[in-house]
């Protein structure tokens, strides 16, 4: 695993550009970093392949013992009205793209570890998938890189196709810097690469029916399957919770990813999981309580790091701002982030669909990882 200096093509903004990736530059800084590459060895990649089917199978294991727990969907902050629904999906497993990205420390040396695991509204995908793989065939094109994920991501939806309508609609809301636009599209893309009809959308023009008890969209055409890049604990908290109970419960619309994704989403999941398995080498000791060493305190419901902060001898060395953290914390023990450059942690992101590992992203940061960090791309050399 080791961090090299490049030469950045000359018209990187144009290519990455051509292929989606209209955000790419942040705050004067390219977002998308190839000024710099990740080298890995290919029982590296193994091993971090082998991470992350093992820690899926963990995951699987936790959402049993969580679905049939109030206390722990209470903990977790889930509404009471959707305790049954989700123990509902849980066992009908209604079509999904049971997609995520597992974010994990590394070091190249010792067994990864898990961070979190991002599973409802996960990003950087369209930079994993598509964007580093173009980039390694114009720089390095004899190398290989750990990427199947474009592939996967199309195969499934071909798997979805007895399952869902043939017309699927992809809803985000607006974001400033329009990371969530970029994947939804990105998505909608891969959809339409398997055969499906696609419609875009935005969150807040979702209505509903009172009439048909159906959610429709701005042309009142029932919503009969949807994408959305909009997390399920926000969903849960509309003015129209009490509706989509309802049309949970009715079958109606059809959401992408299905609302059991709330538990695994959330980082309460990440005490479940030590409780269960503990002194599992992919694993950090976390807990509800806070600790008398060293932690990291993150809010059970949070983006991009917000509110995360980092504790070190009764003191906090770093934090991160956000509107976050009323629901509660979970505390999680430090990972020594490798440090190849001044200032620069590289977290690896490595992707599942359907459950199965397909690929990864580099993003580095400070500390704490979070919505400036830059995506960093990598190859396999040997």
């Amino acid at each position: 695993m080791i961090r090299t200096t490049l030469t950045p093509r000359p018209d990187w903004q144009a290519k990455v550009e051509a292929e989606g990736l209209i955000w790419h530059t942040a705050d004067g800084r390219p977002y998308w970093d190839e000024s710099v590459c990740y080298h890995f060895a290919a029982a590296q990649i193994a091993e971090i392949e082998a991470a992350t089917a093992e820690l899926y199978r963990l995951f699987l294991a936790a959402g049993e013992a969580i679905v049939g727990d109030r206390g722990l969907l209470d903990r977790f902050g889930i509404p009471r009205a959707f305790h049954q629904p989700i123990r509902d999906a849980w066992e009908a497993e209604p079509p999904a793209l049971n997609f995520g990205r597992f974010d994990l420390g590394y070091d190249g040396a010792s067994p990864p570890k898990l961070f979190e695991f991002n599973c409802d509204t996960p990003t950087s995908l369209l930079e994993a998938a598509v964007i580093q793989w173009s980039w390694k065939e114009d720089c390095f094109p004899a190398a290989d890189q750990f990427n199947g994920l474009h592939e996967a991501l199309v195969a499934k939806w071909r798997d979805l196709a007895d399952h869902l309508p043939g017309r699927v609609h992809f809803a985000h809301a607006a974001d400033e810097v329009g990371e969530d636009g970029v994947t939804t599209a990105y998505l909608r893309d891969t959809a339409a690469a398997a055969g499906f009809e696609t419609v875009a959308m935005a969150v807040e023009t979702i209505g509903w029916d009172h009439e048909r008890r159906r959610f429709v969209d701005d042309a009142a055409e029932p919503i009969e399957a949807v994408f959305k890049l909009y997390p399920w604990e926000w969903l849960a908290n509309e003015s129209f919770a009490d509706m989509l109970v309802e049309d949970l419960a009715a079958g109606g619309t059809t959401w992408i990813e299905p609302v059991w994704k709330m538990i695994w989403s959330n980082k309460g999941v990440l005490a479940v999981l030590w409780a269960l398995f503990p002194d599992h080498p992919n694993l950090l000791p976390a807990g509800f309580d806070i600790p008398d060493g060293d932690a990291v305190a993150k809010p059970l419901l949070s983006r991009e790091g917000a509110n995360v902060s980092i504790r070190r001898g009764g003191r906090i060395v770093a934090e991160a701002a956000g509107d976050y953290g009323d629901e509660g914390y979970v505390y999680q023990a430090i990972y020594r982030l490798p440090e190849p450059a001044p200032g620069c942690f590289p977290v690896i992101g490595s992707w599942v669909v359907d459950g199965e590992p397909v690929g990864m992203g580099i993003r580095e940061d400070g500390l704490i990882t979070g919505n400036t960090a830059r995506f960093v791309p990598h190859i396999v050399t040997r």
